[in-house]
């Protein structure tokens, strides 16, 4: 791994603990949108070794998609979480009132572990102990 996929891949870390105290914490909306910047950071860890980088979310998802699940070197249901928790992230962070159940944003930490999991598989281990478990 490139020093930069090892920082997104700690930042993704990091976000899922995040994620983890807010949901914890009766903060759900924000434990969603925590969980979402997980599976974000590990798609972008995946396509900056492929030498690609977007400035957009929607450019990111697009090419995780395309690049990753369309030619089966993830398992299509990864980009469908990807897209899927880009919704409820602009549900829960634009929406005024409350948006997201407690179980929805435990489903979706769920998908931010194994997205952070698959890329510990597939990209290797983070070279310190902030690898995502607590």
């Amino acid at each position: 791994m490139i020093p930069e996929q090892i920082a997104l891949l700690t930042k993704a870390s990091e976000s899922l603990r995040a994620a983890r105290l807010l949901v914890v914490n009766a903060l759900p909306d924000f434990a969603a949108s925590r969980a979402y910047y997980t599976m974000f950071y590990v798609a972008e860890a995946f396509l900056l070794g492929e030498g690609l980088s977007f400035s957009s979310h929607a450019a990111v998802i697009s090419a995780f998609g395309r690049e990753f699940a369309r030619t089966g070197r993830v398992p299509v249901e990864f980009h469908r979480y990807l897209i899927s928790a880009q919704n409820q992230r602009n549900q829960g962070d634009y929406n005024i009132d409350p948006a997201i159940p407690e179980d929805e944003a435990n489903q979706l930490i769920a998908q931010a572990e194994q997205f952070l999991e698959l890329a510990q598989r597939l990209l290797g281990d983070l070279p310190d102990s902030r690898s995502g478990s607590s």
